[in-house]
């Protein structure tokens, strides 16, 4: 009786544990699609790099604290700074492209990105990556548990959804979301498209590196199979189907693609089936988003409101 008591217990924590997990990518992942909102949702930048920057964040924390013993706290501001300064300097010739040219220069950005971290073995050992990556620290307390490194993510989600969400309502902002409506009309008005373009672009690389060294620090190990284009088409979908510029839209739909395999294993589906299953179904909301508009879960929320209504006349 002890011993079956005692089985259940431990199947119980590994499954608090496994959903805790859970909800720290959703996390990490809210972050990321939150970042690329401020280019990609109120600019008008559809960016297929972010997935490079994440990595770059990650990769910064992680050599400073391995090699030099840096903290978190250091390496965080640090890999920002490098997110933002190496995003500018590549900007000021991807922002001279516009729209669909911009995207393949993006992805040309993600491509390089990638390659270095691959092949820099004497820096980034390439594909054997990076272990060994301490825990955060917090007033001397080590933040290794699953709840407490949850509670610092959930943290950082608020501070850069209060951040995003006082740029959006800001003059800056407004400006940022006239550059998406209409390009030629707000240049007209005498503001510096090119500039605005280079600083929404470059704030936006800054903030991915923050889920960058979160996710270093909480894995303890990273390789550039993590910061693939794969992954920038993932956050990419993220924005979309969350709604371009619709922050909340960012967690609900990080969410939703976090727990969708999830849900496909209850039903007792095979994993070959599951994962064809969870591309369709992508594939289905991205369709369903592009129809609807650019507001993604909002404007189909919106769309059953109304047959609802119909319904019930």
């Amino acid at each position: 009786m002890k011993v079956q008591v005692i089985l259940i217990s431990y199947i119980e924590l590994n499954n608090l544990e496994y959903l805790l997990h859970l909800f720290i990518l959703i996390a990490v992942y809210t972050l990321l699609s939150q970042s690329l909102n401020l280019a990609a949702g109120m600019t008008g930048l559809i960016s297929l790099s972010h997935a490079g920057f994440y990595g770059l964040g990650a990769y910064t924390t992680a050599l400073l604290s391995v090699n030099f013993g840096f903290s978190f706290w250091l390496n965080l501001p640090i890999a920002m700074v490098l997110s933002g300064l190496v995003a500018m300097i590549v900007s000021f010739v991807a922002l001279r492209t516009v729209e669909d040219y911009f995207i393949i220069c993006s992805m040309g950005i993600q491509i390089i990105l990638f390659s270095l971290m691959n092949n820099l073995m004497e820096v980034t050992r390439g594909p054997l990556g990076i272990p060994g990556i301490p825990s955060i620290s917090l007033f001397g307390f080590g933040l290794d548990d699953k709840i407490p490194f949850l509670l610092l993510t959930f943290v950082f989600v608020s501070l850069v959804w209060l951040i995003l969400r006082n740029i959006k309502n800001s003059g800056f902002g407004n400006t940022l979301i006239a550059i998406s409506e209409d390009e030629i009309y707000t240049q007209s008005i005498g503001k510096n498209i090119y500039l605005l373009k280079v600083q929404s672009f470059s704030f936006s690389a800054m903030l991915a590196a923050i889920p960058g060294a979160l996710y270093a620090h909480y894995i303890s190990y990273i390789d550039p199979t993590s910061f693939t284009v794969n992954e920038s088409i993932f956050i990419l979908s993220i924005v979309i189907i969350g709604g371009m510029g619709n922050l909340a839209g960012s967690f609900y739909a990080s969410a939703f693609l976090i727990l969708l395999p999830e849900a496909l294993r209850f039903v007792g589906m095979p994993d070959s089936i599951a994962a064809n299953m969870r591309q369709i179904i992508y594939g289905l909301m991205l369709v369903l988003v592009i129809m609807t508009g650019k507001n993604g879960f909002k404007e189909l929320f919106k769309i059953r409101s109304i047959v609802e209504k119909n319904r019930n006349r």
